[in-house]
């Protein structure tokens, strides 16, 4: 196989021992249509060389990739769902196919699957994934990708030939199976199962194995005990990513434990929405009747799910020690997010109280204005200096308003980040991508009708320049 000499192969799931996962057998499908396939996370293990034969051979009927696990593996986790507790959770229409390592930074890297048949953990479903399911989900990484969100790729969605009954698509809808390149696939209800069964060790093993893996450059002269260093470094790791979010203006829909990634990474996307104008109360997920994962309830959400997590860790850590590190998250929350709205806008931090001065200033407008969410970090990326063009554009009127006056204040105090480009191409429209339900729907209706699939490609292209545009170097 034409793997690139950099691709370095790993099976280091398998040393935690059957207790985590269940060696399972792909589906077989009738057909195997490659949709899409991302040449640079491709590039990004060693993977790019493949032909589109041979990728459908490890994507679509998952032969082993040399090195890789000999079968694929169906993790076992519990979790939360809106906040009641479900046993019977674990891998039900994925499993983890392979592991490797980034060609550039050497990080453990997994390939996992939706929509890849049948688990002794699929509670009667199918293990299958809609094709509409599929490009959603490529459509939000992508799109949270641009943002400069913490976030999965999705990797390769394959169109497998069978019809398949959904009660919220029209039925029959067509078949996929997606392929997701993520930094693990471990998750907050892994730790919740262990803790179920009252496996202390096995706890206190996953710690050890998460913090060697996923967190070998935490400071060595934290001198605390292994599970509460883990916890400190996993709520920050979460703060980050949902205040990335929220700058984001990004519904997730589905915030239970097993949906929050131990590295903090944000992942699985299934009823995820984008703002249209700034909605406190919007909710992605049509069966959210209580709008407990509203946009404005995410912060809340997340701190809920990481208190799950430090109960697992009881045997392990003072209840004392543990609390006072969620005590702390809402603080840590207030800071990531001060910090996620100026790299959405391509602003260099200033001190705390500016920072935290220009964010309450933004949402306030956003609040008070109903402007599109996406539109203004479009007009005002870099700050000041785009004043003339966004002030003549057409949402001029916004920004003649007097409610506008307290954000106009604050950016003065602030520079463009080294390297935003200002001047990009990207800015001489009129707006930029929003990822809205309609955009979707515009995107799939020529597909499901005609099998017309230049309206997605087109949207791609329009999000990869969007994410050109915002490109910030650390």
């Amino acid at each position: 196989m034409p793997v690139s000499p950099a691709f370095r192969p790993s099976m280091a799931h398998m040393d935690l021992g059957a207790e985590f996962y269940d060696p399972v057998t792909p589906a077989d499908f009738p057909k195997h249509i490659l949709r899409h396939r991302d040449q640079e996370a491709a590039a990004s293990v060693g993977l790019e060389m493949l032909t589109d034969e041979e990728w459908i051979a490890h994507f679509g009927r998952f032969e082993p990739l040399p090195g890789t696990f000999p079968r694929p593996l169906a993790l076992r986790y519990h979790g939360h769902q809106f906040r009641h507790y479900n046993p019977d959770l674990g891998d039900g229409r994925g499993f983890l196919f392979a592991q490797m390592h980034d060609v550039t930074n050497g990080r453990l890297l997994d390939l996992g699957t939706k929509g890849s048949g049948r688990t002794p953990w699929s509670r009667g479903g199918d293990g299958r994934l809609t094709l509409q399911g599929g490009i959603r989900e490529i459509l939000a990484a992508e799109m949270l990708r641009a943002l400069q969100v913490n976030t999965s790729t999705a990797f390769s969605l394959i169109e497998t030939g069978e019809n398949l009954q959904r009660h919220d698509e029209a039925s029959p809808t067509r078949s996929s199976v997606l392929v997701r390149l993520s930094h693990s696939h471990i998750r907050i209800g892994s730790f919740q199962r262990l803790a179920a069964f009252q496996k202390k060790d096995e706890i206190e093993k996953l710690v050890h194995y998460v913090l060697e893996t996923y967190y070998s450059d935490l400071p060595e002269d934290d001198l605390r005990i292994p599970a509460l260093r883990l916890f400190d470094a996993v709520c920050d790791r979460v703060a980050e990513t949902g205040a990335q979010w929220m700058a984001a203006g990004f519904v997730h829909g589905v915030l239970n434990t097993d949906n929050i990634n131990i590295t903090g990474e944000s992942f699985d996307y299934g009823p995820w929405r984008f703002l249209p104008h700034y909605d406190p109360h919007f909710t992605a997920a049509y069966f959210d009747h209580e709008g407990l994962y509203a946009y404005e309830r995410q912060p809340e959400a997340l701190q809920w799910n990481l208190a799950r997590f430090g109960e697992c860790l009881l045997d392990l850590v003072a209840f004392e020690d543990l609390r006072e590190v969620l005590a702390g998250f809402s603080a840590n929350f207030a800071l990531a997010l001060d910090a996620a709205w100026l790299r959405r806008l391509g602003l260099a931090a200033r001190e705390p109280e500016k920072n935290r001065a220009l964010r309450i200033a933004v949402t306030g407008f956003l609040k008070e204005s109903g402007i599109s969410f996406s539109a203004f970090p479009f007009d005002w990326f870099g700050g000041s200096g785009r004043a003339q063009q966004a002030c003549s554009g057409p949402r001029a009127a916004y920004y003649d308003s007097e409610s506008f006056i307290p954000v106009r204040a604050a950016l003065e105090n602030f520079c463009p980040l080294p390297g935003v480009e200002m001047g990009h191409s990207f800015f001489g429209r009129d707006m930029p991508c929003a990822m809205l339900r309609e955009d979707v729907e515009r995107v799939w209706t020529p597909i499901a009708e005609q099998d017309d699939w230049n309206g997605f490609q087109n949207l791609r292209a329009e999000i990869a320049l969007m994410r050109q545009a915002f490109a910030i170097k650390d």
